[in-house]
């Protein structure tokens, strides 16, 4: 029993000595000392939980498992608001949930609607007509619509932009080309997708040992990192599986 007692009061301290170091409310001090196992609990569940990575596991759990039973759902929620209100925001909203559920040529066009008036030079707006074009294996409108970018937002995202600019080299057979454009994007490039779509590349042209390199590459820096972005974490599962396909 000493033990016991002396274990949940060095959890209580360690709880109170949280609730000091983060700047809680001092109140939080008094319920966990006064409830040694309810006064923790509730601590952790109201100002600890919310803020954790278990907390949004379970958010991610819980949209992904939305979309398992509801697929369309918010592709639906977004063509229902474009047709009460035809505005640029809500075009874009519909045109984001399109790339998600896979209907680039949809995007592309939704993305092509907004170029007007005082958006007919919108740096974002641009940026998705290309992604959408490039998604879509449009390399002739993807090529123009990354002219166009550089021409009218040349600031607008410019590692990305190059990193589309690889993808539609290699789409179009510029395999050269591609090949230089990505040994120098990848060394600048912020966060994984270049290396993936780089050893994606090296794939394709049965350069396998090299493809093999760079997927590793993906995972060693996700380690480095430790990025539990779910945009970041579909390359690195992306380069897992390829690793097992080969």
């Amino acid at each position: 029993m000493p033990i016991l007692a002396g274990l949940l009061l060095l959890i209580q301290f360690s709880f109170a000595f949280h609730a000091l170091k983060t700047g809680r409310p001092y109140w939080w001090i008094f319920i966990i000392m006064g409830f040694p196992v309810m006064g923790c609990l509730i601590y952790y569940f109201v100002e600890v939980f919310p803020n954790s990575r278990e907390h949004r596991k379970v958010n991610k759990a819980a949209r992904n498992l939305s979309k398992v039973l509801q697929p369309n759902a918010d592709l639906k929620r977004r063509a229902e608001e474009l047709e009460v209100c035809g505005s640029i925001d809500n075009k874009m909203a519909l045109a984001e949930e399109c790339m998600a559920s896979r209907m680039h040529a949809e995007a592309y066009a939704l993305y092509a609607s907004c170029l007007t008036g005082a958006y007919q030079s919108d740096g974002k707006i641009l940026f998705g007509l290309a992604r959408a074009a490039v998604e879509n294996g449009d390399w002739g409108n993807a090529s123009a619509a990354l002219a166009r970018l550089k021409a009218d937002a040349p600031k607008s995202r410019p590692l990305d932009v190059r990193l589309l600019e690889a993808r539609v080299l290699a789409g179009r057979g510029e395999n050269d080309a591609a090949l230089a454009a990505y040994r120098d994007l990848v060394p600048v490039f912020v966060g994984l997708e270049a290396r993936y779509r780089y050893g994606e590349f090296l794939a394709q042209l049965e350069r396998h040992e090299a493809a093999s390199h760079m997927f590793d590459e993906v995972i060693k820096h996700s380690k480095r990192f430790a990025s539990s972005i779910d945009a970041e974490q579909q390359w690195v599962a992306a380069a897992r599986q390829a690793i097992s396909n080969h």
